[in-house]
């Protein structure tokens, strides 16, 4: 598997930097990231092919306070066929 970096599907720095540094609050957090995925239009803007069969990396490690549940919710929601698993 090759890694791809797609800033697209990562927050802002100055919204992880207001969870992580300035101890914000998660529900906000998964608020703004939600919004922020609807104004980018990340399930029109990023290939299916490029996701599918993938794995999505994230400095945490669980996924119950992690951007990348956060996307691959939001994808599934959009797309077809879309299977989370997490590997712990």
């Amino acid at each position: 598997m090759d890694y791809l970096h797609l800033p697209a599907l990562a927050p802002t720095q100055a919204m992880l930097d207001q969870y992580k540094k300035q101890r914000g609050d998660w529900s906000t957090y998964e608020r703004q990231f939600i919004d922020l995925m609807r104004q980018r239009r990340i399930e029109d803007t990023v290939s299916q092919e490029v996701i599918a069969d993938g794995c999505l990396l994230c400095s945490e490690d669980q996924p119950h306070h992690c951007h990348r549940r956060l996307v691959a919710e939001y994808l599934r929601e959009r797309w077809a066929d879309v299977d989370i698993v997490h590997l712990t």
